[in-house]
């Protein structure tokens, strides 16, 4: 008799395990991509119509707040809200969101015939004249990130090997020496690019060598990254490397890991060595083992009050962009699988707990910015926005079966 009841037992176990493993996969099999684009259009609809006059530029949302704080071309987020036009144009096809994403992104053309007021010139003009051209082919914004790249490459100081990101007074960075912060690994791209799109080959080498030092410099020995790292202008000997933006100089604040993450898988793109390649696994496993369950970053991995402080979806979405994206690069089998389902996990926990919905006209809530300094806690944030959409759209392109790099990299 306790053997049958023991038998029992285990066979109630097993159905009921096997009825939660069916019912997850129905939760992953639900998620609609197409749905969660269409409803980035309608809130960017919605933000579309509350711009008030020329040149401002959609920045971020407080929580208590239904109000867009706004920017002018020269903020270091300023092409993100016309990048996120040009991925919605790409998903809907509709006039009208080229001619509002082409608007938007004429505002951005002097940082083009300027001098560099820092390394942001790819976000800026990459993620806004890029996309375009990308879409439209258009030939004058070629022309523009060729420029552009020029542009940024006068902030490469060849005794250090890397671009000055901050060319002032910036605190704890003791200018005059020459600052490098996580960040600027995105802004690559743009060099890159123009390096295979324009005449001045010697671009690459910039990008390259910036990778390189970076990747010398700007790690612990278990792969998380400083945010900034101060070196001698002149000797280029590493001074210090301290954070910005983290909670402290050894933590790991959760969007320069992002940053670390998306850089290095684009770099192995870009160049195809496989040095590259590892090191974007090892920046990225260190940050998987340590999310929280739901996937979504605490704003750093070490702040104190966990779990008791904000998280920052911004950080989520450009490494759930990343992640589609190095599945398939990555060569091993069990890891593409890994980047794929925790890529496409982030994107259902953002899409199910963090949309802004009516509560704002922003896609996403719950990012954050500069929380050492008390600036955009838990607000929504343009750039979470556009690396959402990004995502989504990778995601719908590899349900699709669509080569996601082929597809984004149209030349």
């Amino acid at each position: 008799m306790k053997l049958q009841i023991l038998g029992a037992f285990f066979v109630t176990l097993l159905m009921v395990n096997c009825g939660k493993k069916k019912s997850e996969v129905a939760v992953e099999a639900s998620f609609d991509v197409d749905a969660q684009l269409a409803y980035c259009v309608e809130q960017t609809s919605k933000a579309l119509k509350l711009v008030p006059a020329e040149g401002n530029i959609p920045r971020n949302i407080a929580p208590d707040s239904k109000e867009w704080r706004y920017v002018d071309y020269k903020d270091w987020t300023s092409g993100f809200w016309p990048g996120e036009l040009w991925y919605l144009y790409e998903f809907n096809n509709e006039k009208e969101w080229e001619v509002s994403a082409d608007k938007f992104t004429e505002y951005l053309r002097p940082l083009s015939v300027t001098p560099a007021l820092d390394h942001d010139l790819g976000f800026q003009v990459y993620n806004s004249f890029g996309n375009g051209y990308r879409l439209t082919k258009n030939p004058d914004y070629k022309d523009v990130i060729l420029k552009t790249a020029d542009t940024l490459a006068t902030l490469f100081n060849p005794n250090v090997g890397t671009i000055l990101s901050w060319p002032r007074d910036v605190p704890n960075m003791e200018w005059p020496q020459h600052n490098t912060i996580m960040d600027n690994m995105i802004n690559l791209e743009l060099l890159f690019w123009a390096s295979k799109n324009g005449d001045n080959k010697a671009l690459y080498d910039v990008a390259v060598s910036h990778a390189d030092v970076t990747m010398e410099n700007h790690f612990r020995p278990d792969y998380t990254s400083y945010h900034v790292v101060i070196y001698d202008k002149d000797t280029g000997e590493k001074i210090k490397g301290v954070t910005h933006q983290g909670y402290s100089d050894s933590s790991m604040w959760a969007r320069g890991q992002s940053w670390a993450i998306y850089g290095y898988t684009m770099v192995y793109r870009e160049t195809k060595d496989p040095k590259y390649l590892d090191f974007a696994q090892k920046v990225t496993q260190v940050y998987l083992d340590r999310l929280p369950e739901d996937l979504i970053p605490y704003w750093d991995f070490d702040a104190p009050d966990i779990p008791n402080t904000t998280r920052d979806a911004s950080a989520a979405a450009v490494v759930a962009s990343a992640l589609l994206e190095l599945s398939t690069l990555t060569k091993d089998e069990n890891l593409a699988k890994e980047y794929r389902n925790k890529g496409e996990g982030m994107l259902v926990e953002l899409s199910k707990n963090y949309q802004s919905k009516d509560i704002n006209t922003a896609c996403l809530l719950h990012s954050t910015g500069h929380a050492p300094a008390g600036s955009e806690i838990d607000y929504s944030i343009v750039y979470a926005d556009y690396y959402y959409v990004e995502a989504l759209l990778r995601l719908k392109k590899l349900n699709e079966g669509i080569p996601v790099l082929a597809a984004l990299h149209k030349i």
